[in-house]
């Protein structure tokens, strides 16, 4: 099990009288997600960007009865609030550099979905494949999740295509960065390493670019850790070429 996180929401109000109050509450994570990523190089930028990617949900303790999801199986999509457990910040800032343009334009951390946050809460949307009952609870399995193993999931909702799913929506910046995949060249003999139900997803890990957009150096050797393999890798162009795939703690 991942390690616990409450969360501290702070903010300044005006009372009735004109004067300033600070209002403070605590939320406590009601699950962890067990995923393939025990570092956060090579994560997805956004959730569903890589469908291959399998994790499971297991409630904290004092959310195991199983009636708190009863109903839920009736959705294929769930929408999951957790936190940035792994940016590490003292201070946040009004403004960030998304990596996708480049690390040089400057936006409002308002504006992106940038980890340094003033409250550091993230939003996925995955797909629920199955529901599993157990001696210990109920347990969720998603497919598409954009988050490293062991992440606090503070509140989770099901997802409504009438409500959540708006087509005429414009993407701003972000039109500018969607179409970035890299084509993977990944030796047989080193993606037979990976057990079969795990080669898709690294494949399509890796198409997805882990690289800072600002960094574009052929020869410099990468690497992703994922599904307990340390898969090292360099770029040229468009074009993934996998060196090797070493199992991690060697």
């Amino acid at each position: 099990m991942g390690k616990l996180y409450n969360l501290f929401l702070s903010y300044i109000i005006d009372d009735k009288k004109g004067a300033d109050v600070t209002m403070e509450y605590t939320i406590h994570p009601i699950a962890h997600i067990r995923t393939d990523f025990t570092d956060k190089f090579g994560i997805p930028r956004q959730s569903g960007l890589v469908p291959e990617l399998t994790a499971r949900i297991v409630f904290e303790p004092e959310y195991r009865n199983p009636e708190i999801i009863r109903g839920i199986e009736q959705f294929s999509h769930i929408w999951l609030l957790w936190k940035f457990s792994e940016s590490k910040k003292e201070h946040w800032s009004a403004t960030v550099k998304p990596p996708r343009l480049g690390g040089k334009v400057r936006l409002g951390v308002f504006a992106t979905r940038s980890p340094f946050r003033p409250n550091d809460i993230g939003l996925s949307c995955v797909r629920l494949l199955r529901v599993e009952q157990t001696e210990k609870g109920p347990k969720l399995y998603v497919a598409g999740a954009d988050l490293m193993d062991g992440t606090p999931i503070y509140d989770m909702k099901p997802y409504i295509p009438v409500s959540d799913c708006h087509p005429e929506a414009s993407e701003g910046y972000t039109s500018q960065t969607k179409v970035h995949a890299l084509k993977v060249e990944f030796p047989e003999e080193l993606l037979s390493r990976y057990p079969e139900e795990k080669r898709k997803a690294v494949i399509g890990v890796l198409s997805q670019d882990p690289r800072p957009a600002y960094v574009q150096d052929p020869e410099r050797l990468y690497g992703v850790s994922f599904a307990g393999f340390d898969v090292k890798f360099k770029v040229v162009g468009d074009l993934l070429t996998v060196e090797d795939v070493v199992p991690l703690g060697k």
